[in-house]
């Protein structure tokens, strides 16, 4: 379960980082996105992000082709 969600779908990189750092801009801390993405380069894209901005990916998940990122937003983003 997720506060909020974003369809990334039919993206190509870099489009889902970016529209998702726009909406956990909006976000409270502590509150959850769950992105989902088809680009199968967002495995790595929201790992590094996430590293980088000290946003907590908390779940990663694919079935058939659809990925699902789940993340909890920082108190302090970069």
């Amino acid at each position: 379960m997720a506060d909020h969600h974003l369809d990334a779908t039919a993206l190509n990189c870099p489009e889902p980082i970016i529209l998702t750092r726009k909406t956990l801009d909006r976000l409270k801390p502590g509150e959850t996105l769950l992105v989902l993405a088809t680009d199968p380069g967002a495995v790595l894209d929201f790992q590094a992000f996430c590293r980088i901005t000290g946003n907590e990916l908390l779940e990663m998940e694919e079935e058939e082709g659809l990925f699902r990122f789940r993340i909890r937003k920082a108190a302090v983003t970069e």
